[in-house]
């Protein structure tokens, strides 16, 4: 069963993508919990339980880079995996200045997506306990 350092919130306004990296991570054995939106992701604890994150750079309402701020603003720091259909220099700027463990143009190679969550899973944010 895998452990609160396994679990990764994916959050894309796609249905589609979030059930393609849902069963992705889930035959790899992570668990998994997919939002539509960064306002859905809020109400929840999920981010909070959280390894990493999979977020949609171009999401309706608040985007992803906002949606990491506020997290890291209310202590919920996580690594982040950036993805997004609008690859653009200043996207890739983003995400890299947000300090991004993965920045992943859509679409993109699986294992490329495992290889970065098994990075971010690694981090030294992991390494330490939860917060909460």
């Amino acid at each position: 069963m895998p452990t609160q350092k396994q679990s990764v919130v994916v959050v894309d306004d796609d249905m589609s993508m979030n059930q393609a990296i849902k069963r992705l991570l889930l035959a790899a054995g992570f668990a998994v919990e997919t939002f539509q939106s960064a306002e859905a992701l809020l109400e929840s604890d999920a981010a909070e339980n959280a390894g990493c994150l999979v977020l949609d750079m171009r999401l309706p309402g608040m985007s992803g880079l906002e949606l990491q701020q506020r997290l890291k603003q209310g202590g919920a720091e996580r690594p982040v995996i950036f993805i997004t259909a609008h690859d653009l220099p200043s996207s890739q700027e983003q995400a890299r200045k947000a300090q991004a463990v993965a920045y992943l143009p859509k679409p993109f190679p699986g294992l490329n997506l495992m290889a970065a969550v098994t990075d971010a899973l690694a981090s030294p944010e992991n390494l330490a306990t939860p917060s909460r």
